[in-house]
């Protein structure tokens, strides 16, 4: 019996998580299979569209042999004019013309389009030429970017309550650690400040026990102490025995006779959970400078690792196309070697812009409560009286 019992408790346990966890690994799995799936329409559409050599890339290839045909033998008299005339060229050329559809426009080319198109980051380096690629990505944008959003404040959320608790026990820790010094000061001093405490006290009347009630009755307080001590006893352990036995028949008729109550119960947990989005991001209170120092230490972790397979990056670099990144603003003016290996730093990128996104809301909550503090005080200053003169 007692094994059994253990068991079903863990399953509801496991039950009672999975449920929990539910609303925040569907939000994140909706995201991944979206990614997929815009990868594979982009792969298809924009990769196997044909290249049409157009009036600008004839002209291009025309000037370009052009300058090689009339290119002396002698390198070192014409090297300067070689070098500009070469450099106006290539500025008048554009990079699609060299990088075949298929190769740019893979599967997992594709993939880091989309996860640009709904992070709303938009490098600018990889875009649709195709119409009806241009008509699907604002489309594909539409529906992306509010579903990002929504994985931002769920995530954001989980974040929000491990800061604010993380925040609070590192309070509560330096009030005690400011209590212990205080106290290994001055006696005389606390005992004077313990004596004016215990005379300025309030009495509140609190509410009677159990114990108080019994004692109360006439029928038990006839009775010798010892006697009326076991009755309490013995009452307090039915009515206990009681309760849990009700408890206990009310669950099996639930799971056996009726197990849709269950169930239904359940339901309304998790959508509960799809209500509650949201929330601790309002409640969350931390200070701007905690947040500020959270993201510079985020950054500079990746802008420490990213140089090792993008080479042509150092640390300042990095830590500028990691900013640019997060906050979405994405000028597209640092081109990636590998995206494939930035794709798995997906989750770096997911996470840091919700730690940006708090900090934010933060720093709006905080130019609001600026705001009504001026407005306040311009309210509550004196307008000057008009005298009134007798007539």
């Amino acid at each position: 019996m007692a094994s059994t019992s253990q068991s079903l408790r863990g399953k509801r346990a496991c039950k009672k998580i999975f449920w929990a966890v539910f609303p925040h690994a569907c939000f994140i799995l909706s995201l991944v299979i979206y990614a997929f799936l815009g990868a594979l329409m982009f792969s298809h559409i924009e990769g196997n569209r044909k290249v049409n050599l157009s009036e600008e890339h004839r002209k291009f290839l025309q000037n370009l042999w052009y300058i090689s045909r009339n290119l002396s033998d002698n390198m070192t008299e014409n090297e300067e004019t070689f070098k500009g005339e070469i450099h106006d060229l290539l500025n008048t050329a554009e990079p699609e013309w060299f990088v075949s559809p298929k190769e740019k426009w893979s599967f997992f080319g594709s993939l880091f389009f989309c996860c640009t198109v709904f992070t709303t980051v938009g490098y600018g380096n990889t875009y649709p030429v195709t119409r009806i690629g241009k008509y699907l990505c604002m489309l594909y944008a539409l529906f992306g970017i509010p579903l990002m959003f929504l994985v931002l404040t769920d995530m954001g959320d989980i974040l929000a309550t491990v800061l604010s608790k993380s925040y609070n026990e590192f309070r509560k820790l330096q009030s005690k650690i400011l209590a212990s010094k205080l106290c290994s000061g001055s006696t005389s001093n606390t005992g004077d400040d313990l004596k004016s405490r215990a005379q300025s006290k309030v009495v509140v009347n609190e509410p009677l026990t159990i114990m108080e009630v019994l004692k109360i009755q006439p029928s038990v307080k006839r009775k010798p102490i010892k006697y009326r001590n076991a009755e309490i006893f013995e009452m307090l352990i039915a009515r206990e025995n009681e309760h849990t036995k009700l408890a206990r028949e009310k669950s099996i008729e639930r799971w056996s006779s009726c197990p849709e109550l269950a169930r239904g119960k359940t339901m309304s947990r998790v959508i509960e959970n799809f209500d509650k989005i949201g929330k601790q991001l309002e409640k969350l209170d931390v200070p701007i400078a905690l947040m500020v120092l959270v993201i510079f230490v985020y950054i500079s972790c990746a802008a420490a690792i990213l140089p090792n397979w993008e080479t042509r990056l150092d640390f300042q670099e990095a830590f500028y196309f990691c900013f640019i990144t997060l906050t979405t603003i994405g000028f597209g003016d640092t081109q990636l070697e590998h995206p494939k290996f930035f794709l798995f730093f997906s989750l770096y990128i997911i996470i840091g812009m919700e730690i940006v996104f708090i900090a934010f809301k933060l720093g709006q909550d905080r130019l609001i409560g600026l705001y009504k503090k001026v407005i306040s005080f311009c309210g509550e200053k004196k307008i000057p009286s008009k005298k009134v003169y007798p007539k």
